[in-house]
This record gives C-alpha cells, structure tokens and sequence, in this order.
C-alpha cells in the first residue's frame, strides 16, 4: 500500500499541475495549500496505518 499511495500521489499532482499548465483548470496553489494542509498529515497517517508490517505473534 504504501508504494502504491506514493505513485498515486504523484499521478494526481501531476496531472493536476499539466491541466493547470493547459488552461484547462484555474486553481490558485497557495491558497489551496494553505487551507487544506492539514489532509497531508492525515492521508499519511492512514496510509502507514493500512501498511503491513512486521507483525510477530
């Protein structure tokens, strides 16, 4: 899971960076990141949260 949250990742930042790139969409960056910021930690918490480890009986 944890490979695969990273790929996915980048696929969306990149694709939204070449539509904002295209004109397609008009997203303004730093006010999107200063107001949903807090998803960042969240989304990583999740992830390592599903990520299976070492688990010993």
């Amino acid at each position: 899971m944890k490979g695969h949250f990273a790929a996915i990742a980048l696929i969306l930042f990149g694709s939204t960076a070449l539509a904002v790139n295209l004109d397609l969409v008009e997203i303004d960056f730093a006010r999107l990141a200063r107001t949903w910021w807090p998803l960042l930690p969240i989304a990583l918490g999740v992830a390592l949260f599903f990520t299976p480890g070492d688990r010993q009986p």
